[in-house]
């Protein structure tokens, strides 16, 4: 399979005026009731016929898809910190009722979940209907044959989440959306477009269109309209299921320009329209070679990260807002690349990732057929695997985002050399449903390179082994190479601890947190500086995906599984203190969610951050120094700085005096002044780039804490039920900065068409609830996440109050 790949991509829906198609959000008012383990720890039965529309519901809950059933808690102690200490195990019934008009009959009804997590079944008025166990696909199911016309219909749906089936926290419920989807018997098939084009330049694309349909006959016509999205001005037109289409002059997708088009396909059957289709895509060309990936042509690194589903305290339940915030925080600190480890994302992740000009690896799959954990995906694998490939890549193969499938992460299989030819079979797979990109996986194991197993990767990733990217290419003289996973750096935002140790091991403090310096990791992750290094040495090396974006829920290393971990501190009295918590304990560690995260659980940037930022954005002038300066008990002592600056060359000033100016020297990406005596005032950096002024930044030794600060990413919002208002809660001096170091409890009063859905403050440690309405700032910084009600437009007000500070107000306008 040669890799120039010349493709114009996106996604699919829905229909126009006149066609018989007809796609409806199916989302609202659900009952719903849960079983089996219960949040509080006790058991419930099951009781039998919950499927039967017979069945008195009226006291289960009413409410909106998409529902994480698990991220309202409680967080328990004795539930695994790998899955974030949340109740999401267990076993829970959505019930629907509502009407089919009488104009239903003659067409087809289907169902379409774009997730629910898991193993879910269907039931229609009392019959079985379908399933789909895996929690991470997209799928439809048809409800023609048991739908009552012109009567009340009431579909049932079971979802089972067994316990130890996930590594992190995957959440619980319907927790992406749902749609209903009416058809007449001749139309297009589920995901039936496949967009492509084998030619582009810059003078004409040729737009290739395969287009599948079910109940075709003799007298069935197919056309496609393209059109710049936004426009009703069609620009090219063809016909019929396998048609090409020049379009000239065309604007292509690409990562400052993430131009997208429509194609719109009528079918036709007897002279009659009959369905409209609509498919998203972008025109663009992707190649890899052993020099690199190259977008349109033109050498492309890919400053990636890794991230999982869940959107911090509002969980896994999916929202457009939240998803685009991610994003536009990536981006900010230089990202252009984001790989769905280890699972389909949303389809509105990929939609944003279109329109925002993101490049993304889609992932399958954590496991293939040999397990990490009792009842993971290996025990679905042999009958579901198939099934689950075909419906990510059909779902997703038009979105010109997506530059690479994933068929797993650091698979099992992988030390065994005899099952390459799985590898190989998933790979031909993967191949045969979309032969415009490579196929690859994650692989940490040194062996793989050369065993057999590099011989199935299209694209080959290395996870944590920047040391091998020499060997590799000696090895591998044609593969195209990137880190699939790296760097693993883990740290609490706003904690340090002294001694500071270029040991990656120490670095522990505090209660459960790590230290900010940048310079911890577990044992087969490295810092930062590390991967930057290879990467600049061998840059054949087409770009990595660090681990991770954001913080999660789940995974809080280095504090998870091995709890002698817990013991690895710098300070021997911190140490001693330690272990006589965790015998208080009883073993029930604390920490819920991650440390690797750029940025912390709410979106807040941690140090790591601007160091990123430096070496992903070099034309941006910046300088960032750490620690924060508020040490009153260090008066005398050592205490490092470290500068991050996308200059070449910095000097560092106390109270105006300097402490000496530093140029970085080969592969050096941090400054460090390492021999600072600590006296309260002012550090100030001012960086230099080819021996001219370049970026300045200064940290002061703060004031007391005297007031609450609220600031908000939006202050408009659309009354529509679904928008959101992300409000950062600081703790603040006289002079309005940023007090470090403090805890302080602040509690939140909303008025007004809005309604407080999650509350944060990144400190992994926190069992506070997500939904309270009182929550502890952690180092100075909350998060309020205020949702707008649906059809209600006015002010929302928002109200912060804590003893001891001044409150604060900030408002919102809903319309």
């Amino acid at each position: 399979m040669k890799h120039t790949l010349l493709l114009l991509l996106g996604c699919v829906f829905t229909l126009s005026a006149g066609a018989t198609r007809d796609t409806a959000s199916f989302n609202d008012n659900w009952k719903f009731a849960r079983f089996g383990a219960m949040p509080n720890g006790s058991q419930l039965e099951e009781p039998k016929g919950m499927e039967k529309p017979g069945l008195n519901d009226s006291r289960w809950l009413t409410l909106n898809l998409p529902h994480d059933w698990a991220i309202e808690g409680p967080f328990r102690a004795e539930l695994p910190n790998q899955t974030g200490k949340l109740p999401w195990a267990g076993i829970g019934w959505y019930r629907k009722s509502f009407d089919s008009p009488e104009s239903d009959a003659g067409k087809r009804v289907f169902i379409e979940f774009d997730g629910s997590m898991s193993r879910t079944k269907v039931w229609l008025n009392g019959e079985y209907i379908g399933e789909w166990p895996y929690g991470y696909s997209s799928f439809q199911l048809e409800l023609t044959g048991k739908l009552k016309v012109g009567q009340e219909n009431t579909i049932a749906v079971r979802l089972d989440n067994k316990p130890d089936s996930s590594r992190w926290y995957p959440g619980g419920g319907i927790y992406r959306n749902v749609r209903l989807v009416k058809t007449g018997p001749v139309h297009v098939a589920h995901w039936g477009t496949f967009v492509t084009t084998p030619k582009v330049s810059g003078e004409s694309a040729t737009i290739h269109i395969t287009t599948q349909i079910e109940g075709a006959s003799a007298d069935v016509e197919v056309s496609h309209e393209v059109l710049k999205e936004g426009s009703n001005k069609v620009l090219a037109s063809g016909n019929g299921t396998d048609c090409s289409i020049e379009l000239a002059s065309p604007k292509l997708w690409d990562l400052e320009n993430p131009n997208l088009y429509q194609v719109k396909t009528t079918v036709f059957k007897g002279g009659e329209a009959v369905d409209r289709y609509d498919t998203s895509f972008g025109i663009r060309t992707i190649k890899y070679t052993a020099n690199g990936f190259f977008l349109n042509g033109k050498k492309v690194r890919m400053n990636g990260v890794c991230q999982h589903h869940d959107l911090g305290p509002l969980g896994t339940a999916v929202n457009v807002r939240a998803i685009e915030r991610q994003i536009e925080i990536l981006k900010e600190f230089g990202v252009n690349a984001i790989r769905t480890a280890h699972n389909p994302p949303a389809p509105e992740f990929l939609d944003q990732c279109d329109r925002m000009g993101i490049l993304v690896q889609v992932e399958a799959f954590d496991v293939w057929a040999r397990k990490k954990v009792v009842n993971d995906y290996s025990t679905l694998f042999a009958d579901w695997y198939e099934k689950d490939l075909k419906a990510m890549i059909h779902r997703d193969r038009n979105h010109p985002c997506v530059v690479m499938w994933s068929t797993g992460n650091e698979m099992i299989e992988l030390r065994y050399p005899e099952d390459a030819a799985l590898s190989q079979q998933l790979r031909e797979l993967v191949n045969a449903e979309d032969p415009t990109r490579p196929c690859t996986f994650g692989n940490s194991r040194p062996e793989a390179s050369t065993n057999g197993f590099q011989n199935t990767a299209d694209v080959f990733g290395f996870n944590y082994k920047p040391h091998m990217y020499e060997q590799f290419r000696k090895d591998n003289p044609d593969l195209p190479l990137y880190g699939s996973e790296t760097a693993s750096t883990v740290s609490s935002r706003g904690e340090y601890f002294f001694p500071v140790s270029d040991n990656k091991k120490e670095g522990s403090g505090g209660y459960f947190q790590v230290s900010s310096y940048d310079l911890s990791a577990p044992n087969w992750a490295y810092r930062p500086d590390i991967e930057f290094e290879a990467q600049d040495k061998y840059p054949w090396v087409f770009g990595e995906f660090v681990w991770t974006g954001f913080d999660y829920i789940g995974e809080p290393t280095p504090y998870n599984k091995d709890k002698t971990n817990l013991l690895n501190f710098t300070d021997p009295a911190e140490k001693a203190r330690m272990k006589k918590e965790l015998a208080a304990l009883g073993g029930n560690i604390p920490p819920r969610s991650s440390y690797f995260g750029i940025v912390d659980l709410c979106g807040f940037p941690k140090d790591r951050f601007y160091m990123y930022q430096a070496k992903w954005r070099p034309e941006l002038p910046m300088a960032h120094i750490l620690p924060h300066w508020n040490w009153p008990e260090r008066v005398g002592k050592i205490t490092p700085v470290h500068v991050y600056t996308s200059g070449d060359e910095a000097e560092l000033f106390l109270n105006g005096k300097s402490l000496g100016r530093k140029k970085k020297g080969e592969f050096e990406y941090r400054l460090r002044w390492d021999d600072v005596v600590y006296e309260p005032g002012k550090l100030k950096v001012e960086a230099y780039k080819n021996g001219k002024k370049w970026a300045a930044s200064e940290t002061k030794t703060t004031g007391k804490a005297v007031k609450l600060e609220l600031s908000a990413d939006r202050k408009k919002i659309a009354a529509d039920g679904t928008d959101l208002s992300f409000v950062t809660v600081q703790v603040s001096d006289n002079d309005g900065l940023l007090v470090p170091r403090t805890h302080n409890s602040v509690k939140y009063t909303l008025s007004g068409p809005g309604e407080i859905i999650a509350v944060g403050n990144g400190d992994p440690v926190s069992h506070e609830s997500f939904q309270a309405t009182e929550r502890k700032v952690f180092n100075g910084l909350a998060l309020v996440v205020i949702r707008s009600k649906a059809g209600e437009a006015g002010k929302i007000e928002l109200t912060a109050e804590s003893e001891g500070l001044e409150s604060a107000k900030i408002s919102v306008k809903a319309k």
